[in-house]
């Protein structure tokens, strides 16, 4: 079950977003949690003085029927994935790694939405996506608002019974002892403090951690070791999805002996998160080539941004229409190497036509005001469903500036949703 704010107002969730201009980060309160939570004020200070722009001060309102729509879409989404024609489609232009299949989901999935005027337009779905653990602590950490409720439930033991049942998919009920927060060189990632959040928590639950780059692994004895320790379980947080780079040799072949429990892994970015599995989605031929009833394909078809694969013979027509175009590179995550059309020079576009891109249907985000240093400023906004096993864990939003979510820009950064009951929307 998604976890959120709830509130119930007459008005609707557009009105509240451009009117509620409350600060709603209550900054006292944020530096309290993270106190009790790590027992120092190093968290607080890496939050709020180093990435200043990671949450975001206010609020982001949405009508609970947008909320039902996505809640569907993700629905229609696992259905389709869930075939063996998709997976033998998808598969045929993955890498090698992604053919082995391990028993493991792999956990935060992420469903990011626009919210157009015709209702949420899925633009992409991420296999490792961050911010989960981060997004509990904003909000808890929010002052009363706009008659807002306080949050319905606590994700932490959510999560913890997500890894817990990643690890039993794959080892029964052996004991879990140890977990690897993998990722190039941590120390210097922005979502650091996220790494910080999971080992606590990790360890509180009597399961050694540590957070560690792939170089620090190593292959032996059947098992995979960090120093003197054998790691059980790797929470992967590399954006190399296959596991490919000669870097990541030692994991690499701990996972495909089935030596470590690896999530989120190679096949589960294969199946979901590899846009050019959105041209199989919202291409009706593709669909129905694969067997998806009518009214799967039509959901599908309103409700995600319509893709294509760029083809260097297509560049003419596609410079034509690059107003329209969003582009971003196939394997590409977060808004690494992607851009609006409206935007990109020919030099650039050039570059584009000769890598491995997708097109995709620009679909402007919504919008919400907020007050930032005495001036009102317009902030873009999307939201972002953190899934396991089709069932969504939380809801939160991003809000920014510029053509992608940067965290760099004041007023920017991930926000807590209220969900509108009662909306007109």
């Amino acid at each position: 079950m998604a976890s959120s704010l709830q509130v119930d107002i007459n008005q609707g969730f557009e009105q509240c977003n451009t009117e509620c201009r409350c600060v709603s980060l209550d900054r006292k309160k944020l530096h309290e949690t993270l106190r009790k939570q790590l027992g120092d004020d190093s968290m607080y200070r890496m939050l709020t003085e180093e990435r200043p722009h990671l949450f975001a001060e206010s609020l982001v309102f949405v009508d609970e029927t947008h909320i039902r729509r996505q809640f569907e879409i993700i629905a229609a989404i696992e259905k389709v994935i869930a075939t063996p024609a998709y997976q033998q489609r998808v598969l045929a232009y993955a890498p090698d790694t992604a053919k082995f299949i391990p028993k493991a989901h792999g956990v935060f999935f992420g469903y990011d939405f626009h919210l157009s005027p015709e209702g949420p337009q899925l633009i992409e779905i991420n296999s490792n996506a961050g911010g989960a653990l981060l997004n509990t602590v904003l909000a808890r950490a929010q002052r009363a608002c706009c008659d807002s409720a306080a949050e319905s439930q606590s994700p932490e033991q959510v999560f913890m019974a997500m890894f817990i049942e990643e690890w039993q998919a794959e080892r029964g009920q052996q004991p879990l002892h140890s977990i690897a927060i993998v990722d190039q060189n941590p120390a210097t990632q922005f979502m650091l403090p996220e790494f910080l959040l999971f080992k606590k928590l990790f360890e509180q639950n009597h399961i050694n951690t540590v957070i560690c780059d792939p170089s620090e692994l190593e292959y032996r004895d059947s098992a995979l070791w960090h120093e003197g320790m054998a790691i059980d379980l790797v929470y992967n947080r590399l954006t190399d999805f296959g596991l490919e780079s000669q870097t990541l040799k030692p994991l690499r072949e701990a996972y495909l002996a089935s030596a470590v429990v690896v999530t989120p892994h190679p096949r589960a970015h294969a199946l979901y998160a590899d846009k050019r599995n959105l041209v199989i989605l919202t291409d009706e031929a593709a669909l129905r080539d694969l067997g998806i009833a009518e009214e799967t394909r039509a959901l599908l078809l309103e409700s995600i941004a319509h893709t294509i694969c760029v083809h260097k013979e297509d560049a003419e027509a596609l410079w034509a229409a690059r107003k329209r175009l969003f582009f971003k590179p196939a394997k590409g995550y977060g808004s690494k190497a992607a851009y609006r059309g409206d935007r990109v020079t020919k030099r650039v576009f050039a570059e584009i036509t000769q890598g491995n891109y997708v097109a995709q249907t620009l679909v402007k985000p919504s919008e919400q005001q907020l007050k930032v240093e005495n001036e009102i400023v317009d902030l873009k906004l999307d939201l972002r469903q953190y899934v396991y096993k089709g069932q969504s864990q939380l809801t939160s939003a991003r809000l920014y500036q510029g053509q992608t979510t940067n965290f760099r820009t004041p007023g920017s950064g991930f926000a807590a949703v209220v969900v509108v009951a009662g909306g007109n929307n």
